[in-house]
């Protein structure tokens, strides 16, 4: 009788396992909801760290890629030179005889593994990012003369709705997306011009 007291008895004092409650990790190719950003009261730091998200994805391999800072563009997550040498040309599609159409159609070829879509070139020049700091990106943006003589609204618009920009998300063949979706960076950049544009200081990630 006498041990099964002590049984019980040690039974009682065993302390129950350790629940987990460590949070699971965050999906590093997500962005953030609009929503997170409310809790920054000061609306020209909000409108900083909005366009900061945003550079995620401009910064993106799959989108700077076609926004080199010289007349060649990369290839690949490493980002390595184009295969076969290509250059950019006066419209930036391009040379004759090594026109951007010539292997990029409208759609990703999967079987010979080119990706594609509509009206498929590089950036303008101005519109460099590979280098640049998410502030020189910003100011670039909001630059008619080095964006494409648009305005703030067809900037959102761009971002948010063009099929060349939407190929970021459906790269094909294995390829690794950009951060997010299109819908949630036009969301963003929509946000951004909202809070006036800011852009943020150099050195901010």
């Amino acid at each position: 009788m006498r041990i099964l007291v002590l049984l019980i008895a040690a039974c009682a004092s065993e302390k129950p396992a350790a629940v987990k409650t460590t949070a699971p990790a965050e999906d590093p190719r997500a962005l953030r909801a609009i929503a997170s950003f409310s809790s920054i009261s000061d609306r020209g730091e909000r409108s900083r760290a909005l366009f900061v998200e945003a550079s995620r994805v401009f910064l993106h391999p799959r989108c700077a890629n076609c926004h080199p800072s010289g007349d060649t563009p990369a290839q690949g997550m490493d980002m390595h030179r184009h295969d076969p040498p290509v250059i950019r040309g006066k419209d930036d599609g391009g040379v004759a005889g090594m026109r951007c159409t010539g292997c990029h159609q409208d759609d990703n070829l999967e079987l010979a593994k080119v990706p594609g879509a509509p009206h498929w070139q590089l950036a303008p020049i101005g519109m460099a990012w590979v280098g640049k700091s998410p502030r020189a990106i910003c100011e670039q943006m909001k630059d008619p003369a080095r964006n494409g003589h648009r305005s703030l609204a067809q900037i959102v618009e761009h971002n948010g709705h063009d099929k060349l920009v939407s190929w970021g998300w459906k790269p094909g063949h294995d390829r690794d997306p950009a951060p997010g979706t299109q819908d949630e960076l036009g969301r963003i950049v929509q946000a951004w011009v909202e809070t006036g544009a800011e852009c943020p200081p150099e050195g901010a990630r």
